[in-house]
Order: structure tokens, then sequence, then C-alpha cells
């Protein structure tokens, strides 16, 4: 067998590595004498591809030896509460992540559970530099958010109020204490309001009031005075109550700009209820060599193709196609280039079953069903000599 790097560059750069190599790395990092740290950081990232390997992990973590934060992450990406007591030592030394791509790995726990770990941080003064991460955390959070609610507000008065703002609205009718101050940051009254904080807040005025007038206002002229993209996705979400700006979005589905078009048609399909001309849009868009490029919106048009269900069915060959691929997504760095690519195989998962739904239920993922990758443990191993066994 040939060397643990061998098998760490295996799990990140292929979606079905050979088990072995799992095997190998999930050893590694939890060796408390020998660990590797490159071992370690893989496996934080793995989520349910190291769900086999749970007791393990729970075990080596109880230790309180070698990588606990690697390991703490590891369980949390697949849900497990045997996560939570370290992850609560991990959070009282400001030792969380702050990069985003985590908050969705840490959203698979239990929002009850992590939310009295999360809180002392968010009180802090100044705000933590892990404050980005906290709020994305809390938004992914949705409604299950709302006993951070006391927490959250103060941070409009931060240079987080963007984040904050989609927080509250993510939380929902539990967040309705907050709707004169987010009004104030619709209306630009705030003192902290920027150019970006109208449409944000607009909508999240409507989402914990139920009253969509100052969103259709706000997003609206947004729309119609040449900052689509900000007023795009919020018209979207009000639905049939923006009619009167289908024929606006409808014109921005030939933008130049491919975010415009992508969300133009996705707020065309959800005001109207028409998919016609928006499955093209966004089928057009999905690009079956992306790399990861946040620049594009690929992942982004799956996801609304998806939204669409079964009228998107032209779809359903393509992202098969692309999630039957072989390699992950190589724009990312290795720190996050697992969590990206899991990601965008959740939406791509997410997709094909909604747009399969029609036809039954879908009998298991293209991902469950394509085969590991042939002859990938011969690679990792190395090349055989002659006259000796393979160790």
């Amino acid at each position: 067998m040939r060397t643990l790097g061998s098998a760490v560059k295996a799990v990140v750069r292929y979606r079905r590595p050979d088990p072995e190599c799992w095997e190998a790395v999930v050893k590694a990092a939890c060796n408390p004498l020998g660990s590797s740290w490159d071992a370690a950081k893989t496996v934080a990232q793995a989520g349910s591809a190291v769900s086999g390997h749970a007791d393990r992990l729970a075990k080596a973590l109880a230790t309180r030896l070698g990588n606990v934060e690697e390991l703490a992450l590891a369980l949390a990406g697949m849900g497990d509460v045997r996560a939570l007591p370290a992850l609560g030592r991990i959070a009282k030394d400001n030792r969380l992540p702050y990069d985003r791509p985590w908050a969705p790995h840490l959203a698979a726990l239990p929002a009850a559970d992590l939310l009295p770990s999360i809180l002392p941080g968010l009180r802090s003064e100044p705000p933590p530099y892990q404050a980005g991460f906290m709020l994305e955390l809390l938004a992914a959070w949705g409604p299950a958010a709302a006993p951070a609610m006391p927490e959250v507000v103060r941070y409009l008065e931060t240079p987080y109020a963007y984040d904050t703002l989609r927080v509250l609205g993510r939380i929902g009718p539990a967040a309705a204490v907050a709707a004169d101050r987010l009004a104030e940051y619709a209306t630009g009254r705030a003192e902290r309001a920027g150019r970006h904080h109208p449409r944000m807040a607009a909508w999240a005025h409507w989402r914990v009031t139920g009253d969509p007038s100052l969103a259709l206002d706000v997003c609206g002229a947004a729309v119609g005075s040449g900052t689509a993209g900000h007023g795009l996705p919020f018209l979207a979400d009000l639905g049939p109550s923006a009619a009167a700006h289908a024929d606006t979005v409808r014109g921005l589905m030939e933008s130049p700009g491919a975010w415009t078009r992508v969300a133009a048609a996705h707020a065309y399909w959800r005001i109207t209820g028409d998919p016609e001309p928006a499955v093209p849009v966004l089928l057009a868009e999905v690009d079956p060599d992306w790399t990861g490029q946040p620049a594009l919106p690929t992942r982004e048009a799956v996801r609304r193709l998806g939204a669409i269900g079964a009228p998107a069915a032209a779809a359903a060959p393509l992202l098969r196609r692309i999630l039957s691929a072989e390699e992950r997504l190589s724009h990312p760095y290795d720190s996050v280039r697992i969590l990206a690519d899991e990601a965008y195989v959740r939406t791509l998962t997410e997709a094909l079953d909604r747009i399969d739904a029609s036809a039954g239920p879908v009998p298991a993922s293209a991902a469950a069903v394509t085969p590991a990758r042939r002859g990938l443990l011969e690679r990792w191993r190395g090349p055989r000599t002659a006259g000796r066994p393979r160790s």
C-alpha cells in the first residue's frame, strides 16, 4: 500500500473512492499519537461519507486527545449529537470555524442542542471574527433559531447588518418584534442602511409580518431601475403577489448577466407559474464542466430547475450525467473542496428527486448507483512490485 497522502488525495479528488481510502484516512485522523493533520482536515469535511465510522470517530473524540476540533466537525456533519460536548468547549474557546461553507455542515445538528453553545459568542463585544459564520448558521436553521432573537437583533447595529437581515427573515414571524427596525432599513432611514440593505430588509419585513406591500414596492422598484439582481430573488419569494412586475421580469431573462438571467427565470416561474420560458434559460446555465467557480450560477440554476420539478424534465439527463462524474469540483481549495462538492451533489440529487417525483419515487440517486471508480484503489496502492506482495 502506498502512502497515507495518496489516500487523502483520493478522497479529496473523487466522489466515490474505494472504501479502503476512507478507512485509512479515518484511522489516521483518530490516532492521538501519530495523527495526520491532512487526514484530520479531510475527515472534518466528510459528513455522511464517513457515517460508517461514526463510532470510531466518537470514541477518539471522547479521549480529548489529538484532532478534537476536526473529529467534532466530522460528527457534526452527519448530525451526530456526540459532537455537542466538544463543540461547546470549542465555542467557549472561540475556535469555531469562520469560513461560511462550514455553516450548512454544522446545521445538520439540532438548533436546540447547539444554540446554547453559540449564544455566548454572539454576545461578545466586539463581535467575534466568527460572527459571519454564526449568523450564516442561524440563517440555515431558520425558525429554529428564534431563541437567538435577542442576540441577533443587536447585530443590526454592526457591520454584519446585511447578514442579520437575512437571519431575521429566515426566522419569520417569531422575529416580528424587529419589524419596525426592518422597515427603517428597507426605506433607508436606518443609520447603517447601505445600498444593498433595502431589498433584503423589505423581504425580511414581509417574512416577519406577512404584509408584502413594502417588499413589493422596494424590490419592484429595484427590478425596474437597473439593479435587478438585488430585487429578483425577493420578488420570486413573493410569487403571484408580484404579478405587476411579471413583464419586467421576463425581459430580464435576456440580460447579459448570467446571474440576472437565472434569477429572472426563477422569478418569472414563481410569479406566473409558467415554466415554459424559464426552463431553457436555466438549462443553458448548467455547465457540465463547471469547476465550482462561484462567479458562475451553475448550482443556482440546478436548484431552480429542481424547484420547477416535472416540467423541467428536459434537464434530467444532464443532471444525471453531472452527478455521475467521478471527480469532485476542482475550483475550491482542498480545505473546503469536499464541503463544496457535497453541497453540489445534494443540490443535484434534490433537483432530480423533484423532477422525477411525478414518475414515482426514485429508486436510488445517481450518486448511489454509479459504480466506484475502477482502478482507483490500484492507483492508490501504487504499482505492484515484481516478486513482492502488496502490504
